[in-house]
């Protein structure tokens, strides 16, 4: 079964939708060209293969959404959704659409969760030490996105995941009380009656929930862990969420399930765009309160996890300075100069909700350990 393409639309179509597998490499390049959007190369893998960036409508309106499909290469069904969807969408709006439509090219050749590394960059988007997640951040970072969607697939794990379509939004206690409660909206409120309408079964991901009495078991996945993008994205200020589909459906299913998805997602745009600019602009905006180290939205931290007076700001030496300015600078992260050759990041900027995540020794997985300072002054 092929996914239904209106007659409007029907070239161009990609390689999925012409012979029912996977789109290649070439073709994808050639669909690409042939769509005629604009499309910029963000970056390049370890193998050569170029990172791109797809945006359909104005370079400068006011709501920005981020597709990015497909990080892990085994998991194509999103890439092909976000193949398809991108054709559609209207080229003249007041929202800008970005693609990222295969966020791991090297993975997506060879069929594997990583890519040519080895390297999950879904647990890589706070250390940036991939080409793919460097390439994701600078585009958050430039474009600012409003909302981020990001595709993926499951194995299920019966009788636990049994579900067509599995979604959950930013669960880190550091993302903003307004980005938080609109993604976890964006979630229940949008996707999953988009994906249900159509006969598909949903739920959280992340969670096993006993199959006769629908009582959740345990948490399996998808915790707080800041260097999973549906977290990092809601700490630099974007609602969003993961979707997952079930890989033992059809080829077809699966795409048609991510393209409900992102139905679901488009519709959230559109009715709730003056609250997604306000919770976005009220995350952007200094904040103060705790930093957590732990816990999730589900789960309390532990007392030693939760910084209650966090500091001014956190001190480099010139020598961890230089060997973390790139990351730094890919993650917005400003700072200033002090005498004798240190720098100071202070916590008063936008950055606050992921600078202790990457400079302080109490964090899960820091980029360095800088010293925590009281006065910044």
């Amino acid at each position: 079964m092929l996914v239904p393409v209106p007659a409007a639309a029907a070239s161009p179509r990609t390689g999925f939708e012409k012979t029912s597998r996977w789109t290649t490499e070439a073709e994808e390049q050639a669909y690409l060209r042939e769509v005629g959007l604009p499309l910029t190369q963000i970056g390049v893998t370890a193998q050569g293969r170029p990172i791109q960036l797809v945006r359909v409508g104005p370079r400068s309106a006011r709501t920005v959404v981020v597709f990015i499909c497909s990080q892990h290469g085994d998991e194509p069904a999103g890439r092909e959704a976000c193949l398809i969807r991108m054709r559609s969408l209207p080229r003249n709006s007041d929202v800008t659409y970005l693609f990222v439509p295969t966020a791991n090219p090297d993975g997506r050749a060879a069929n594997t969760r990583g890519n040519s590394q080895g390297i999950d960059i879904n647990r890589d988007h706070l250390l940036l030490r991939t080409a793919e997640a460097r390439a994701m951040a600078a585009v958050f970072r430039d474009w600012k996105p409003d909302v981020i969607h990001d595709l993926h697939e499951f194995g299920p794990s019966a009788p636990y995941y049994v579900k067509d379509v599995l979604w959950l939004w930013p669960r880190n206690l550091n993302v903003a009380p307004g980005v938080h409660s609109l993604s976890e909206t964006l979630s229940r409120s949008y996707v999953r009656p988009a994906v249900e309408a159509a006969g598909r079964t949903s739920g959280v991901y992340g969670i096993y929930v006993d199959p006769v009495t629908g009582e959740p078991i345990r948490q399996v996945a998808g915790d707080h862990q800041e260097r999973i993008l549906r977290n990092t994205g809601g700490l630099k200020h974007g609602m969003g969420l993961l979707v997952e589909t079930n890989d033992t459906g059809t080829p077809a299913f699966r795409v048609e399930s991510h393209l409900l998805a992102l139905d679901g997602t488009q519709a959230f745009v559109r009715e709730n765009r003056p609250a997604i600019e306000a919770a976005n602009a009220a995350s952007r905006a200094v904040r103060s309160g705790p930093v957590y180290f732990g816990g999730a939205d589900n789960q309390a931290p532990a007392p030693e996890d939760v910084l209650s007076t966090p500091p001014c700001g956190y001190v480099l030496t010139g020598a961890q300075y230089v060997e973390a300015r790139d990351e730094l600078d890919l993650h917005g992260i400003k700072s200033q100069y002090l005498r004798g050759g240190d720098r100071i990041v202070p916590m008063k900027q936008e950055a606050r909700s992921i600078i202790p995540l990457l400079l302080d020794g109490r964090a899960d997985e820091p980029l360095l350990k800088a010293q925590p300072v009281a006065q910044c002054g």
